[in-house]
């Protein structure tokens, strides 16, 4: 993520800021990939904190990204406004990444995902909340917006890693699939390195969760063996992990001798493996550092040749949603 600057005064901002020290009242802009002082607030701004400038259209003053939410937690039980609040912001997180690379913009000619932001707590009682993508429709359970229930579900999955951005990544990769898999170009020469998406995706997941197999050599994490969606799915969030990694250290000015140099791009950058490269030179660093705290690892994972080419693959679709020559079919996923 990038660090943006007060157009009033020249102060520094960070994405979630709403206000400058100089008094302006703030806006993020996700066409322009800036702050500005200057346009008509999200309807959400003193509800969730949301920081961007409403659009134009249908959704009258809503921003981009809070438009996609279709359904909202109860809010009848207190707990589940900051809940949602913190859900909501690794939404633009994620989705203010994805418009460096041209998605969801007005330069992208295809559908926007829907999401359901749902709470386990309600007024009547807990309910079960399960994460996925269905049909376009992305359901998040915000009660893992809270960091205890995050460690409790991380350690009783023993996962090496579990966050709110993570799901956000996770389950719009779904949909990012499904968009492009209505290019047959992309369709075939996904099978050829994934494997093919038709298996039957229920048995699939019996298989695994009765008996998983460890990461591998061409599998990012243990899930990402399951099924060619959940390694798609798996291996995608893990390259937005690691691009977002390295364009946040260059615009902190934080990089090793072999870079990144303060104002590189990592997401205008057409070849990826210096990119990979650097991601996981920092990451080992920034690991090192964690543990004179004896805080946990920043990044946990190894990334194997044979994950690397599938991040490659993704890379070269993703940097242009224009690309896709059709409108998408909608299918399920977890």
């Amino acid at each position: 993520m990038q660090i943006f600057t007060c157009p009033n005064c020249g102060t520094t901002l960070y994405f979630r800021n709403t206000t400058c020290r100089c008094g302006s009242d703030v806006f993020f802009d996700p066409d322009r990939q800036s702050m500005s002082t200057q346009g008509t607030a999200c309807a959400n701004r003193q509800s969730i904190g949301c920081n961007w400038i409403a659009e134009d259209g249908e959704d009258g003053d809503l921003c981009r990204s809070c438009a996609m939410t279709e359904v909202t937690p109860d809010l009848r039980e207190a707990q589940n406004a900051e809940l949602w609040a913190t859900a909501e912001f690794s939404k633009r997180w994620m989705l203010a990444n994805l418009a460096r690379w041209g998605w969801f913009t007005p330069r992208d000619p295809g559908t926007r995902p829907v999401f359901k932001m749902l709470s386990e707590q309600t007024a009547k009682g807990e309910t079960e909340i399960i994460m996925g993508h269905a049909d376009g429709i992305i359901t998040i359970n915000v009660t893992e917006s809270s960091d205890a229930e995050l460690a409790k579900r991380q350690e009783n999955l023993g996962e090496l890693y579990r966050t709110m951005l993570g799901h956000m990544r996770h389950e719009t990769a779904h949909f990012l699939q499904l968009r492009l898999a209505e290019d047959p170009r992309f369709l075939s020469a996904f099978r050829e390195i994934f494997g093919d998406e038709r298996a039957d995706y229920g048995e699939a997941l019996e298989t695994h969760y009765a008996s998983p197999k460890p990461a591998d050599a061409t599998h990012i994490t243990s899930y990402a063996t399951a099924h060619p969606h959940e390694d798609w799915a798996e291996t995608t969030a893990h390259l937005l992990h690691l691009i977002d990694l390295v364009d946040s250290a260059a615009s902190a000015r934080l990089s090793l001798p072999e870079g990144p140099q303060p104002g590189h791009d990592a997401y205008g950058a057409i070849d990826l493996a210096p990119e990979l490269t650097m991601a996981v030179d920092l990451a080992l660093a920034i690991n090192h550092v964690n543990r004179a705290m004896d805080l946990s690892d920043l990044y946990p994972f190894a990334v194997p040749d044979g994950v690397r080419d599938k991040m490659a693959f993704i890379h070269r679709w993703l940097r242009d949603p224009a690309q896709i020559q059709s409108q998408p079919k909608m299918a399920s996923a977890g």
